[in-house]
């Protein structure tokens, strides 16, 4: 059994105040309501609010989409089976379908302890040991290095006949800490233990890092904001003394052969929303697509058994378990999934806009920045020339200690994530109960969140810490209001 502990946020009390700058209520922008400009859909804010189609595409358009959400949802079976059409499903894997991880589009959960989750996993990489490894890693074309048996996720389910890589446990520390009023707020400190492995140990240098899937919503508009208005933003040598250090990952962009600039995943590990996709399909799913053609999935060379196992190639689909029509239907489906409008009644109200103020003056809107515009051109013309208010810089920033997994991927170190979007931040309930915030779930709350912010966001969590309970209240109450 492998005992994996994360290092720990202490617990902080806070006695005095501490400034966050002008007290005035901010604006109400016009647009801030339709947070994906004119993709934004108008439909109810329930827990189907994050399934809905960007509200401008064609009666072509839509059934385009509707096709991409049945392969998004379709439950994949294992080799050989009744259909060429949907069998190869791992050997190995963490979900059977894209669905089951995105949980009405929306974000994971974590394990309970009575129910599993699909939507939740552990990374696996290790040192890079040779000059090969290496180079690999300074030039780009790999991000991590996996672990020689296990690949680079834990994988803990399997088709029949093949044992299932090894199980995850999350035992809990709690780490209570006191505000500046006295409002007590206990966060929870996990801890990791890896069973049932098997397929031998892990390397004993291995690195680990927990996941839970992120909301789905606004990620082709997203992947159109211009390169350029995000590198703008760059800051690594914390030039302006403001404290934030931004900088984007770079990593290799299979279909282009070449290094990009990452956007998606916790840790912006991939380029483009087609190859975020269709590495799920492989590693998740365990998959065959056109960018990774390997039908094992994630099975390493340790894993003879799993490597020749049947398989769902088939010479009618490219030879491939997800063949390019199909990716390329998930692809338009995964890009124009859209964002429900903001109540805007709700959004002007004073006490939002107050919490409005403070995130800006406490200094949140230095990584989650609110506004974009994407690119005229040069992109898919459905998510061309929007103004869009998703809450991201989309690059990578140091989170201190207590969020560290202490695994680099890409340009990432140990300590650094990507700005998550905030867009549809307060429908995360509705949409999936159980769900969690940060990038391993932790969270239960959207404060608990906020205090476990670190490292360049230390000063923006301390000037939480110290507000008053109506100024924390009408803060919390804007987040909810996104």
């Amino acid at each position: 059994m492998k005992r994996v502990a994360l290092p720990l946020l202490l617990p902080v009390l806070l006695l005095s105040s501490v400034p966050v700058g002008a007290a005035e209520p901010a604006a109400f922008t016009p647009g801030e309501d339709r947070p994906a400009g004119d993709l934004t859909h108008h439909q109810p804010r329930d827990k189907k609010a994050f399934t809905r189609p960007a509200a401008t595409l064609t009666a072509d358009q839509m059934m385009r989409f509707k096709l991409g959400d049945g392969f998004f949802r379709r439950i994949w079976v294992s080799a050989p089976a009744s259909t060429q059409a949907a069998d190869g499903l791992g050997p190995l894997f963490n979900s059977r379908s894209c669905q089951r991880c995105h949980v009405g589009d929306g974000r994971g959960h974590l394990p309970d302890g009575s129910m599993g989750s699909e939507a939740f996993f552990l990374r696996l990489s290790v040192p890079p040991r040779t000059e090969a490894e290496q180079k690999a890693l300074a030039d780009g074309r790999q991000a991590v290095i996996p672990d020689p048996v296990y690949g680079t996720q834990l994988q803990t389910s399997s088709i029949q006949g093949h044992a299932a890589e090894g199980q995850v446990r999350i035992d809990w520390t709690d780490r209570p800490v006191t505000l500046a009023d006295g409002h007590r707020v206990v966060l929870r400190q996990p801890h990791y233990q890896i069973t049932g492995l098997a397929y031998g140990p892990l390397d004993p240098d291995v690195m680990i890092s927990p996941r839970v899937a992120p909301p789905m919503i606004g990620l082709g508009l997203l992947e159109a904001i211009p390169e350029a208005d995000l590198l703008a933003k760059e800051d690594p040598d914390d030039r302006d003394g403001d404290g934030i250090s931004g900088r984007a990952n770079r990593v290799w962009d299979v279909a282009a052969g070449a290094v990009r600039m990452g956007r998606f995943g916790w840790k912006a590990g991939q380029p483009t929303l087609d190859q975020q996709n269709q590495s799920a399909f492989n590693g998740d799913i365990g998959l065959s697509t056109p960018l990774f053609p390997k039908a094992a999935g994630d099975c390493t060379a340790a894993q003879a058994t799993c490597l020749t196992a049947p398989d769902g190639n088939s010479p009618q689909y490219q030879n491939l378990e997800v063949p390019q029509a199909v990716s390329d239907l998930v692809l338009f489906y995964t890009r124009t999934l859209s964002g429900p409008a903001r109540d805007a009644r709700v959004a002007a109200s004073a006490q939002v806009l107050r919490g409005k103020g403070l995130f800006t003056d406490i200094g949140c809107a230095a990584c989650h920045t609110p506004q974009h515009r994407t690119a005229d051109q040069g992109v898919d013309p459905v998510v061309a020339g929007q103004t869009v208010w998703p809450y991201t810089d989309l690059l990578l920033h140091d989170m201190g200690d207590g969020l560290a997994d202490n695994r680099p991927e890409g340009l990432a170190d140990g300590r650094e994530w990507r700005t998550p979007p905030l867009w549809g931040l307060g429908l995360t309930a509705v949409v999936s109960p159980r769900a969690g915030y940060l990038h391993d779930g932790r969270a239960r709350t959207v404060l608990e969140a906020v205090l476990w912010h670190g490292g360049e966001a230390a000063a923006a969590r301390d000037r939480v810490q110290a507000l008053p309970a109506g100024d924390r209240d009408a803060l919390l109450a804007f987040l909810n209001a996104l």
